[in-house]
């Protein structure tokens, strides 16, 4: 099992960037953070969760078309953490973000609790 927490929310006006932050903890039979399938979703209000960016065990990456070239993500094994570099940022980004990992890049999936990021034109 693994827990996520995410950090790094908050307000900024269009234009305007955050860096986002997930650390993972694994609880359980012995598991490798390295080998997981990483990723960040995000839901608006009213609306469902989509994931917008994800890292591969080989630190391939995919993005989603609203936020490709404006949102990088990346990661550190050693230290178990996953970031998301977010630039550009307008107001339609506005949303909760989360943080999703999939050991073995499996169907089973972990999410954090989220952190709320708020843009403001």
């Amino acid at each position: 099992q693994v827990q996520l927490v995410e950090s790094g929310g908050g307000s900024v006006q269009a234009g305007g960037s955050l860096r986002l932050s997930c650390t993972a903890s694994e609880y359980g039979p012995s598991s490798s953070y390295r080998q997981y399938c990483m990723g960040w979703g995000r839901q608006a209000p009213g609306l469902g969760r989509v994931v917008v960016a994800t890292i591969g065990r080989d630190g391939s990456t995919w993005y989603s078309d609203p936020v490709k070239g404006r949102f990088t993500i990346s990661r550190d094994n050693a230290e178990a953490t996953l970031y998301l570099q977010m630039s550009g940022l307008k107001p339609e980004d506005t949303a909760m973000y989360y943080c999703q990992a999939r050991p073995g890049c499996g169907v089973t999936q972990y999410w954090g609790q989220g952190t709320q990021v708020t843009v403001s034109s």
